[in-house]
């Protein structure tokens, strides 16, 4: 059996889960969401208006668009501009915060890829 990353052997050779930091939770359930990751990697290439999202999103409803970008505004992730004018247009983009997600987004979609996640998803909705 493989020894995973992230755990420690304690005394006896009991291997030990190594505690969560509430941060690293608190990140992972903001950005975890359902949709929330792809809103996020898609404004990595620069702002969008509200269409412009809901095309680079596939499957995703406007409703569920409009609540994301509402959590992801209140904290602190991205940003909204409105642009006025008949009519009115909003853009979304990341705050430096968002944009320092970045790498990390990168690495999960590196990741994602090596091992194939979507066919893999795939499949298991199909079965």
């Amino acid at each position: 059996m493989r020894r995973r990353a992230g755990r420690d052997e304690a005394e006896g050779g009991a291997i030990q889960p190594v505690p969560v930091c509430p941060d690293f939770r608190a990140a992972i359930e903001l950005i975890g969401k359902r949709w929330s990751g792809a809103i996020v990697r898609s404004l990595s290439a620069g702002p969008l208006y509200f269409a412009d999202l809901a095309h680079a999103v596939p499957g995703l409803s406007d409703r569920v668009l409009s609540q994301r970008l509402r959590e992801l505004e209140g904290s602190g992730v991205i940003e909204r501009e409105v642009h006025p004018g008949p009519p009115a247009r909003v853009s979304y983009c990341l705050t430096e915060m968002g944009g320092e997600l970045e790498p990390a987004l990168s690495e999960l979609t590196t990741w994602a890829r090596r091992w194939d996640v979507g066919e893999r998803t795939s499949r298991q909705i199909q079965d």
